[in-house]
C-alpha cells in the first residue's frame, strides 16, 4: 500500500505517541480531503480536546462545519458516558419488574462510576459514527497510543463477551417457555422475540461485528502514524504497529514529523541534528517494510483553517515523494 493511498481510505486513523503533532496533521490531511471534493469528517477520540484548539473552534459531541465539505466534532468521556447509561436504564426500565427497579437503578449507578465504563461508552459512540453513511470520509484524530490500543481491541473482546451473555440470556428464555408450558396459560406466553433484553444484546452483537469488519478490511481503513525522530517515539511506535497487526488492523505507513532543516547554525542545533539523524536512520530501518513521509519542522504550530491551508501544500508534496 502507498502512504497516499492509506491517507486517502474512507477511514483514516491517525495516532501517535503524545506531543508528536498527529492533531496537527489529522486536521491537515482533513482539510485536504474537503478541498480535495470529498465530505470529510474529522473526529477527536483524544480526551485532551485539542482538535478543537487547532482548528480554532469550540467542538462538541455534535458534528460541527469547519468549511463547506468539512466538519468535526470531540467524542468527550462524560457525555458519552452519560447517554450510554441513560440508554441503557431506559432498556432495562421497559424490561424489569416494578418491585425490581430499584435495585436496578442502584446497580446502574455503580456501573456509571466502574473502570472501563468510559471506555465503553466511548466505543459505543466511535462505533456508531464509524457505522453511519452521511460523511464519504471519516478521519479520526486518536488519543495517545495506549488509549488508541484499547479502543481499537475493544470489538474483537466485548464481541466473545457479548456472545457468551446472549447465550446466556437464551437460557434463561427457554427456561421461561419451560416454565409456562408447565404452568399453562396462567403463566402468560412469551417468546425470544418479545425480550427487549436479548434484543439489544443481539443489536450491540451485530454493531461490535460490523465495527470489527471495517476496522480490518485494508480496502476501507487505515492507520497511519505519527512519529518523531526520537528514541522513545520511536519504539513506542514500533510496539504499536506490532499489536495493531496482531488485531487485523491495518497499517497503511508513517508520518516522520518535525524533522530539522539541514542549513547550517551553532552548535546546539548541529548537535540535535546529528542526533536526529542517528534517529532517522533508525526510523528508515526498523520500518522499512512501511511506506513513509517527510514533514520539517515548522517554525509555528498553524492554526485555524488558514494555518491549516498553509500546511496543506506541504503534505501533498509528502505523499508525491512517497511511494
Amino acid at each position: 500500500m502507498k502512504l497516499r493511498d492509506a491517507l486517502e481510505r474512507p477511514v483514516l486513523f491517525v495516532g501517535g505517541k503524545g506531543g508528536v503533532g498527529k492533531t496537527t496533521l489529522a486536521a491537515a490531511a482533513a482539510l485536504d480531503s474537503a478541498e480535495r471534493g470529498t465530505p470529510t469528517l474529522l473526529v477527536s477520540t483524544d480526551p485532551a480536546h485539542s482538535t478543537g484548539d487547532i482548528l480554532g473552534l469550540q467542538l462538541s459531541a455534535e458534528a460541527r462545519p469547519v468549511t463547506d465539505r468539512m466538519w468535526a466534532l470531540e467524542i468527550d468521556p462524560a457525555q458519552a458516558t452519560e447517554a450510554y447509561v441513560n440508554e441503557v436504564r431506559a432498556r432495562l426500565a421497559d424490561a424489569t419488574p416494578p418491585r425490581l427497579l430499584h435495585e436496578v437503578e442502584r446497580q446502574i449507578d455503580v456501573a456509571r462510576v466502574s473502570p472501563g465504563a468510559q471506555e465503553a461508552a466511548v466505543f459505543e459512540r466511535f462505533a456508531r459514527i464509524l457505522g453511519e453513511d452521511r460523511f464519504p470520509r471519516l478521519v479520526f484524530d486518536t488519543a495517545p497510543t495506549g488509549q488508541t490500543l484499547r479502543l481499537l481491541s475493544l470489538p474483537e473482546h466485548l464481541t466473545a463477551w457479548i456472545e457468551g451473555l446472549i447465550s446466556r440470556r437464551r437460557k434463561v428464555s427457554q427456561l421461561g417457555r419451560m416454565w409456562r408450558n408447565v404452568a399453562g396459560a396462567a403463566a402468560g406466553s412469551a417468546s425470544e422475540s418479545d425480550d427487549p433484553i436479548l434484543y439489544a444484546l443481539e443489536e450491540r452483537q451485530d454493531l461490535f461485528r460490523r465495527t470489527r469488519s471495517t476496522l480490518t478490511n485494508p480496502e476501507r481503513t487505515a492507520f497511519v502514524f505519527v512519529v518523531t525522530p526520537g528514541h522513545l517515539p520511536i519504539l513506542e511506535t514500533h510496539r504499536a504497529m506490532s499489536a495493531l497487526a496482531s488485531h487485523g488492523i491495518p497499517v497503511g505507513g508513517l508520518l516522520v514529523n518535525q524533522i530539522l532543516p539541514d542549513a547550517s547554525g551553532e552548535s546546539f542545533h548541529q548537535r540535535r541534528r546529528a542526533r536526529q539523524a542517528a534517529h532517522l536512520a533508525d526510523i528508515e530501518s526498523r520500518f522499512r517494510d512501511w511506506p513513509m513521509g517527510r514533514v520539517p519542522l515548522l517554525d509555528e504550530v498553524p492554526v485555524g483553517v488558514d494555518g491549516l491551508a498553509r500546511l496543506r501544500p506541504l503534505v501533498r508534496w509528502t505523499l508525491e515523494r512517497t511511494t
